[in-house]
């Protein structure tokens, strides 16, 4: 297990998940890259688009370190070999009927979304990856979860809470929205964005 790493994700939950796990590291804010953000390419197949993304999202996070990126400013308690430590990214895709539910554009767009997962299940696919020394080492992630039938009513109140936006199929399983989750088969914490269980598996492929 490494004793620090680069996470490349602003996620809160992330950064939170990683301290629930007493995983020293330091959050990488890359730059993103011109155009459409996390764009799907044509006939792409769900399941495989959430593993691209996270895959370039960590090979972007590398080559950007390797161009002299860093941090500005640096944070006085990294440790003195920052630049060599593992980097880890991840994806989270909602899937429903093969379709994936990204973050809402705007009010209308999140309360579609919650009509349409409204007392049926769907799919959260969560990708980790872990740049070490060059190499990528991946792991998936796979939930169900089933939603109670939301009421017109907890719709709009929960669109009003401002919760769903930059969140994946237009909810937070932390926060609110737990209450419309009537069963849950998989892992909360890949729910959330990171998944504990295959993300210490990562880690304990790298060497300090």
């Amino acid at each position: 297990m490494p004793s620090f790493i680069l996470l490349a994700s602003a996620s809160p939950r992330r950064h939170e998940i990683l301290d629930q796990l007493a995983i020293a590291h330091g959050i990488l804010r890359v730059p993103a890259p011109d155009g459409e953000d996390e764009p799907r390419l044509p006939g792409e197949p769900a399941a495989d688009y959430v593993r691209r993304t996270a895959r370039e999202k960590a090979e972007r996070a590398a080559a950007w370190l390797a161009s002299g990126g860093q941090p500005d400013p640096l944070p006085e308690n990294w440790p003195a070999g920052w630049r060599q430590a593992p980097i880890l990214c991840a994806d989270t895709t909602v899937i429903l009927d093969g379709e994936v539910l990204g973050k809402p554009r705007d009010e209308a767009d999140a309360a579609n979304m919650l009509r349409r997962l409204s007392g049926r299940e769907h799919a959260v696919h969560t990708a980790v990856v872990l740049a070490d020394g060059g190499r990528l080492h991946e792991a998936v992630s796979i939930s169900t979860v089933r939603f109670q039938p939301l009421a017109d009513a907890d719709i709009a109140a929960y669109v009003a809470s401002g919760e769903p936006f930059g969140k994946a199929g237009s909810y937070a399983i932390q926060g609110r929205a737990a209450a419309f989750v009537a069963h849950l088969s998989g892992s909360h914490s890949g729910v959330m964005g990171l998944p504990a269980h295959e993300t210490a598996r990562l880690l304990a492929l790298c060497r300090d």
